[in-house]
């Protein structure tokens, strides 16, 4: 059975690629340009991050600031 996902869920996911691949300062511009602003913002937000605590977004930030020195 072939299951389609709903346009909340496509743009759930590919929000979460860009958090992951995105600095977050660049990220909450191209949000805000984007205007994806509308909408529940604390429910996306528990979602994003519902697995994340703040050691491992720590942990993830410093990796990336690694990765773009390296780059």
């Amino acid at each position: 059975m072939i299951q389609v996902k709903s346009e909340q869920q496509v743009l759930q996911e590919g929000l979460h690629i860009l958090l992951c691949n995105m600095e977050p300062s660049t990220f909450a511009r191209f949000s805000a340009a984007c205007n994806l602003g509308k909408g529940d913002y604390l429910k996306l937000k528990d979602e994003l991050f519902a697995q994340e605590s703040v050691a491992s977004l720590y942990s993830k930030i410093l990796e990336f600031q690694v990765l773009k020195r390296e780059t």
